[in-house]
């Protein structure tokens, strides 16, 4: 087997288990509902043998899993969501991404984010080892947010900032938006857990970018209580104004 750093190893993995994903998929054997549960089951099983396999000695953390709190006593846990954005995965859209994060202390340290069915089903893994230049903000800002669902907030924050409104998928795929230039603001209230921004954020904030709760306060992970529900992801020199609008927002 090959020795792989932490970053590699993340990086390795999201790619390996998005490409599980689209075999499924293509399969031509489930309908759409049990594609979902047969996707995240496949692809949860192997990040979580292929992680125990590769580093035992840290905790893990994914959705599809039954929590073990013991994970509380270690430094480094791993979090992973194997499928965000079932939906998208389903109806093979390109907006859904596996993520594979490290939290160590608390912070997300690293990460990676797998688009699987991203540049016509090629694929895109983007890394916290490896960033790349995220291009200049138009004069006209894009907030991204939820193609089913947008938070009253963002919308408000949007209107306010006259930004352009960017529906899509999956978290994972909207903060990838903002680093590829898809998108300026991703800005969510509407509730989220550690394995939906764990992954993301370490790779944002490995590309420069501005990665806080809505209050600007620090993402915290690795918590008894993994209910963690809003995020904020933005360029550096967007985040003043985007947390002030959402503080007078709120009165």
């Amino acid at each position: 087997m090959t020795a792989r750093t932490d970053a590699e190893l993340a990086a390795h993995l999201a790619q390996v288990a998005g490409q599980l994903l689209r075999t499924v998929r293509q399969s031509d054997v489930l309908s759409l509902k049990a594609l979902g549960k047969a996707g995240d089951a496949t692809a949860n099983a192997f990040l979580c043998h292929a992680l125990r396999e590769q580093r035992p000695d840290d905790a893990l953390l994914s959705e599809e899993e039954k929590d073990n709190l013991a994970r509380l006593g270690f430094s480094r846990t791993w979090i992973v969501d194997p499928v965000d954005g079932t939906r998208e995965y389903g109806e093979a859209r390109s907006d859904w991404a596996v993520h594979v994060g490290l939290a160590i202390d608390g912070a997300p340290a690293i990460g990676a984010v797998a688009l699987p069915d991203a540049n016509d089903g090629d694929g895109l893994v983007l890394r916290s080892d490896a960033p790349i230049a995220v291009p200049p903000a138009p004069a006209q800002l894009r907030m991204v947010v939820s193609r089913t669902r947008p938070a009253p907030e963002a919308v408000a924050v949007a209107q306010a900032l006259d930004a352009e409104l960017v529906p899509m998928g999956s978290a994972g795929a909207k903060t990838m938006a903002v680093i590829l230039g898809q998108a300026d603001i991703y800005l969510h209230t509407g509730g989220q857990y550690e394995w939906d921004s764990c992954a993301p954020a370490a790779v944002a904030l490995a590309h420069g970018l501005h990665a806080s709760r809505v209050d600007g306060s620090p993402l915290v992970y690795n918590q008894a209580d993994t209910y963690l529900p809003d995020l904020l992801v933005c360029r550096q020199e967007h985040a003043g104004l985007v947390l002030e609008t959402m503080a007078a927002l709120a009165g």
